[in-house]
C-alpha cells in the first residue's frame, strides 16, 4: 500500500485539493447542499466514480450537507491515505463543481477519545467490545470501529495512581484554519489555555479543569 505521509497530503491539498482537509486517519470534504434531491444525485455520482476506481469511500448525506471521507484500510485494519485516495478526491471535487456545490472545509471535524492507561493490552479489548460489539477491533493499540459508528479510542501511557484524576480526554480534529477560532471561542466561554505544543495540538481545560486537545494535521509527519 502506497501510504502517504502527512506533509505529502498537505502539499496535495495546497495544490488543487482545497475542498479537502486531513483529519486523524483520512481526508474529508464537506459540501453544502441546496436540497436532498441534488445531494442524492451528487452522492450517486461519487459512488459510481469510486466504484470505477475500485474505492469504497464513506459517504454521509444529511440535511443541507454531503460529506466524503477517503482512506484505505490495510490488512491489520489500519487506515491510511494513499495516492489513489487523492486521485479520487480530485474526481470528487470536479463532481461537486459540476453539481454546483460549495465546499465548507471549516465545518469538517473528527472526534477521538484518549484514555490514560497502564496496560493497553488489558483495557483495549474491553473498550473494543463495549463500543463496537467485538473485542477484536484493536488496531495497533487503538480501538477502531470498522463501521465508524463511534469515535476511535487511543491509549496514553500513565503510571498507576490511587488519587482520582481525569483519565479520559477528547481529541477534537479540525481544519487548520478552524483551530484558532475554536480555541478563541472556547477561551471566551470560560476555558483555560493549558499548553500550546505547536500548530498540531493545543490543550485547553474547561472551568473545572477537564482537558481537551484541539488537533490539526499541521506539523505532523
Amino acid at each position: 500500500m502506497d501510504k502517504l505521509r502527512t506533509p505529502e497530503i498537505l502539499a496535495a491539498i495546497a495544490d488543487g485539493l482545497g475542498d479537502w482537509r486531513r483529519m486523524a486517519q483520512a481526508v474529508v470534504a464537506r459540501y453544502r447542499l441546496p436540497g436532498l434531491r441534488g445531494g442524492a444525485a451528487f452522492v450517486a455520482a461519487v459512488a459510481e466514480a469510486a466504484g470505477s476506481a475500485g474505492r469504497e469511500p464513506e459517504l454521509r448525506l444529511g440535511p443541507g450537507f454531503a460529506e466524503v471521507t477517503l482512506c484505505a484500510v490495510d490488512a491489520d485494519g489500519g487506515r491510511w491515505v494513499t495516492a489513489a485516495d487523492l486521485d479520487l478526491a480530485r474526481t470528487v471535487s470536479d463532481l461537486a463543481a459540476r453539481h454546483g456545490l460549495r465546499a465548507v472545509p471549516g465545518e469538517i471535524t473528527q472526534l477521538e477519545l484518549g484514555l490514560d492507561a497502564t496496560d493497553f493490552d488489558r483495557v483495549g479489548p474491553f473498550w473494543s467490545a463495549l463500543l463496537t460489539g467485538s473485542p477484536d477491533h484493536v488496531v495497533r493499540g487503538d480501538v477502531m470501529d470498522p463501521a465508524q459508528r463511534v469515535p476511535n479510542v487511543w491509549f496514553q501511557r500513565t503510571d498507576a495512581h490511587d488519587v482520582p484524576r481525569q483519565r479520559w480526554h477528547p481529541d477534537l480534529w479540525v481544519a487548520p484554519e478552524e483551530a484558532e477560532p475554536r480555541i478563541r471561542a472556547a477561551l471566551a466561554a470560560g476555558g483555560v489555555l493549558v499548553v500550546r505544543y505547536d500548530a498540531s495540538c493545543t490543550v485547553l481545560a474547561d472551568p473545572e479543569g477537564n482537558r481537551v486537545c484541539v488537533c490539526t494535521a499541521e506539523g505532523r509527519e
